[in-house]
């Protein structure tokens, strides 16, 4: 598990993850985020020198939120590797459906990273890292659904714990294009049938819903 920040710093980094996600990275001011932590500009850089160097902190706070959520989810303690990998693909979905709001289901990393690639290589280098790191944790459960269920795929399982990640991002791209959180459960039962589909196993497909016919507003 992670050890999180505390006192008026863990408000800080609680606030820029919101604020980020919700306003984009160059939209959000340190005004912003003292106003949504409920601190003042002085206990801001007490903490932090700019709003760079508390986006890549962010980014270190944002794996260990997630980091201990996904640690210490019900999924890990399912047996056979194949169902784990599927569970965690379920409570992603899950995650989305209990988080209505799209600033709070969507990534800080995939969010900044958009914004940032060419203009702030600090930050897309931590979040770089970042996702790596939580594809690494996924990996290690595929790397033994493969040893149980498919051991002789020609596919390697961390190029398969990146192309998870990409897709649940791209799911949450057009949850926001489409303004409906739908967009992406129905991108994500999608990727669910094909993880299943390469590690042959008799797992019911998921259904992935119908398409919206309108724009929410």
């Amino acid at each position: 598990m992670f050890e999180l920040a505390t006192g008026p710093k863990r408000k800080l980094l609680d606030a820029a993850l919101h604020v980020i996600r919700a306003q984009g990275y160059a939209g959000s001011s340190v005004d912003d985020i003292c106003r949504q932590a409920g601190v003042t500009k002085g206990s801001f850089f007490h903490h932090f020198k700019s709003k760079d160097e508390l986006a890549v902190a962010a980014t270190e706070h944002w794996s260990g939120v997630t980091g201990n959520l996904f640690a210490s989810a019900p999924f890990r303690s399912i047996a056979d590797p194949r169902e784990r990998v599927l569970a965690y693909i379920d409570l992603r979905a899950a995650l989305i459906e209990a988080n209505r709001e799209l600033p709070d289901f969507t990534c800080l990393l995939g969010t900044m990273v958009q914004e940032t690639f060419e203009t702030h290589p600090d930050i897309r280098e931590a979040c770089n890292q970042s996702i790596l790191a939580h594809a690494h944790t996924v990996a290690r459960d595929l790397v033994e659904a493969k040893r149980v269920h498919a051991p002789d795929a020609s596919w390697e399982p961390l190029d398969v714990a990146l192309f998870m990640q990409a897709a649940i991002q791209g799911a949450f791209i057009l949850a926001k294009a489409q303004h409906d959180p739908a967009a992406a459960t129905r991108a994500i039962a999608h990727l669910r049938n094909y993880v299943a589909s390469l590690l042959a196993g008799d797992a019911p497909a998921v259904k992935p819903g119908k398409p919206a016919t309108t724009r929410r507003r």
